[in-house]
């Protein structure tokens, strides 16, 4: 039995006390695979270090975060992103995390519209998936990728929307990463879930943010990814085997690893 977190911030500073511990905690709970997404200059070498640290367990993303894509610096931060996937000899499982923040910023619309579609484009040339970040703008990314000639494959990262929501991200051929929030008592997530095939859904925990029941308001770590799955189990009515062997293969084919 083995499970994989798609997505987890391993190289955050909530970490630096015990990030070995942390990363051993969850080998220990059969998380075999970690993938790291990257957000902005300053994080691609803590992510690379780690993935030299942990070769057979911590895989790299590399991408531009919607929240860093700023008028200042979007273009030169870009750069930096291409030069790593088109001229590094680093591998990347995905492009990520890319997407649209209207959380934080809305002020800044058009241009991380141009900084997603640049990445998408990447992905398509090189072959790779794509994790997608959507808070507060699920359906600005739906409408993006429905007027795209061609779309990379990927997932949209910490899915919790609405089942018309999920029924449009599957049909554009994209996966639903499913985290903490799954087990939530207000979320309606669980109820969307069991209307949605499990070969859709990846799972991730975002550590060290979005903690499951029963760590809310503490740290998350990819250990905690056992919850999700056991959550899981009780929406899909199936073992805590069955929701690991099919998540994971799913994981495996989206990703490569």
């Amino acid at each position: 039995m083995q499970l994989i977190d798609t997505h987890t911030h391993l190289y955050e500073a909530q970490f630096n006390e015990d990030r070995n511990c942390m990363i051993q905690r969850a080998l220990e709970q059969q998380v075999q695979k970690m993938i790291i997404p990257n957000v902005d200059s300053t994080t691609i070498q803590p992510m690379l270090d780690l993935v030299q640290q942990y070769p057979n367990n911590i895989f790299a993303m590399m991408g531009l975060h919607p929240c860093y894509v700023k008028p200042e610096t979007y273009k030169t931060e870009l750069a930096i992103v291409e030069k790593n996937l088109f001229q590094s000899n680093e591998k990347y499982v995905a492009i990520g995390e890319i997407g649209i923040d209207l959380y934080w910023d809305k002020s800044t619309l058009d241009i991380q519209k141009e900084a997603f579609e640049i990445q998408c484009d990447w992905a398509l040339a090189l072959n790779l998936p794509i994790a997608i970040h959507s808070r507060d703008s699920t359906y600005v990314l739906i409408e993006i990728l429905k007027k795209r000639k061609q779309n990379p494959k990927g997932v949209f990262h910490c899915f919790t929307g609405s089942l018309e929501e999920a029924n449009e991200i599957i049909k554009l051929g994209f996966y639903l990463g499913i985290g903490g929030v799954a087990t939530y008592k207000n979320t309606h997530l669980r109820e969307t879930l069991k209307n949605i095939s499990l070969d859709k859904i990846v799972l991730e925990t975002d550590a060290p943010y979005l903690p499951p029941v029963p760590y809310r308001g503490k740290r998350n770590e990819s250990a905690y990814i056992k919850i999700v799955a056991e959550t899981l189990c009780t929406v899909y009515e199936k073992s805590f085997d069955e929701i690991a062997q099919i998540t994971t293969s799913n994981a495996e084919n989206l990703f490569n690893i």
